[in-house]
């Protein structure tokens, strides 16, 4: 075993059998598809950065102080200090991608590494179920693995319980024996799930007593017997050329429905079993919930500089820099880019212990998601005002150059004052990719529904504020004086 995992290795390990389905076929090698093979190499290239000698100590830690080496991921941060480490190679990781590729490696690896920083609420419940769980933990983490997760279930008929749906729609226990149980039924949304190494399969939506067969979780590797993926449309599929889609073209992580046909899971891999309340407090009991969104707020800050650094360039491209409006809004935009940079230096600033863990502020972890749900489509919006029908008036595709009389007409008409032509046009339909195409579509809706609708993230706010110390100011107020003016001071 190498001192770290490589993308070479990472690579190999997903051509193992399993079952992947677009357009009505199977696909035999995930990494060699047009549809999945960029995207499968970008997700190849955070192993390779991270193995290189000038980024090892950086990226990796050695946990148990052994020559293996993974991702800081992984890491259970105990003091201010190794959060910030940790913090600083996760942003990093996200400078890979620019923050596209929201389900890399770090994330689900995040979620499980938080879950585990509270496996006292697992041995509570179930001192076997417990020690299968860090036995997963030991081993996901020295393999440095790529997870992905489906914790919700399909949407179906919203004004019925999960277990009202129709049979076999929403993944369930349907038998079990001394080996382990066998589940049927789909889960979503299987994002990154074409370049990972094994799905962890919970339900983060809330349970009710009666629903015990849905109420369990597990890892799984990809190619379990039985479970099967259903891609959505590859926007990487989809892409005229790397010059014309250099976001698409390499960074759809893709999302994919999983049906699991009578997946057999060993016991060794269950970690809730017909458990409703454990099924809650798996995430909100232990750091889990805190540090899977923590990772995301830390991928949001280097994706909205990205997009800041856009907006500012396309200004200068179009010459409207100097505008007093365009400065204004450009001015706007920085503040709000800062915003989250400042908010994940205080919910680390303000972190507390947790036994021997220290963990981010999470009321600050949920004020940074219910702002930055709102926040990315008005980036988005602010930065389509800017280009005006700059980013619609670009040629076809980069085969127009090939024709001389197109090439020269374009050369004429995509003039900069700072970019030559073909410069400008290579930018314009990098900003297109980004925010107006398919892709980039799908990633404002992405953004603004990861963490759950609105009502959910404001319910986090909501419930993990200090309102007692908010409401006891008010109070004080309040006693200080009655219908007599001031009272007398004791």
């Amino acid at each position: 075993m190498s001192e770290t995992r490589t993308g070479a290795e990472h690579i190999k390990s997903l051509q193992d059998g399993r079952t992947v389905y677009l357009d009505g076929k199977q696909i035999e090698d995930v990494t060699t598809h047009p549809a999945f093979r960029n995207a499968v190499h970008s997700a190849a290239s955070f192993y390779d950065f991270q193995s290189q000698p000038e980024n090892i100590e950086l990226m990796t830690f050695a946990p148990n102080g052994g020559n293996r080496r993974v991702s800081r991921a992984w890491q259970r941060s105990r003091n201010y200090e190794e959060l910030v480490q940790r913090r600083k190679a996760l942003q990093q990781l996200a400078r890979l991608s620019y923050g596209f590729m929201g389900r890399s490696p770090d994330h689900v690896a995040s979620a499980v590494t938080g879950q585990i920083m509270g496996i006292d609420v697992f041995e509570a419940y179930d001192e076997k179920r417990a020690k299968a769980y860090m036995d997963y933990y030991h081993y996901a983490s020295r393999e440095d693995l790529f997870l992905t997760y489906v914790i919700i279930n399909p949407q179906a008929n919203r004004s019925k319980d999960w277990g009202e749906q129709d049979a076999e729609l929403v993944a369930k226990i349907v038998d079990e024996d001394s080996t382990g149980i066998t589940i049927r039924g789909a889960k979503m949304l299987g994002t990154s799930s074409i370049m990972a190494n094994e799905v962890f399969v919970a339900n983060l939506q809330p349970l009710k007593p009666g629903e015990e067969d849905l109420a369990f979780s597990c890892a799984v590797p990809m190619n379990a017997k039985g479970l099967q993926v259903l891609s959505r449309k590859s926007y990487e599929a989809s892409a005229v050329s790397t010059f014309d889609n250099p976001l698409s073209s390499r960074y759809d992580e893709n999302d994919a429905l999983m049906y699991f046909e009578d997946v057999k899971v060993p016991w060794d891999r269950v970690f809730v079993h017909r458990n409703v309340d454990m099924c809650r407090k798996q995430f909100h009991d232990t750091p889990g919930h805190i540090f899977q969104n923590y990772q995301a707020q830390i991928r949001l800050s280097i994706k909205l500089k990205f997009l800041i650094g856009m907006a500012r360039k396309l200004a200068d491209t179009i010459g409207t820099t100097a505008i007093p409006s365009v400065m204004e809004q450009l001015g706007h935009l920085a503040a709000q880019a800062n915003m989250i940079d400042a908010m994940l230096a205080g919910m680390e600033a303000s972190g507390t212990m947790r036994g021997d863990y220290y963990l981010p502020n999470k009321s600050h972890i949920y004020s940074a998601q219910v702002l930055s749900q709102e926040l990315y489509p008005k980036i988005v919006e602010k930065i389509r005002e800017l280009a005006g029908g700059s980013l619609i008036m670009l040629p076809s595709s980069v085969d127009d150059f090939a024709n001389a009389d197109l090439a020269r007409i374009i050369r004429t008409t995509q003039s900069s004052p700072v970019a030559s032509p073909d410069d400008r046009t290579k930018f314009m339909k990098a900003c297109w990719d980004a925010i107006g195409s398919e892709f980039g579509s799908r990633h404002t809706q992405y953004e603004m529904f990861y963490a759950g609708a609105q009502f959910v993230t404001r319910g986090h706010s909501f419930r993990t504020y200090d309102w007692d110390s908010a409401t006891a100011m008010v109070d004080d107020l309040m006693s200080g004086y009655d219908m007599n003016g001031p009272v007398a001071a004791n």
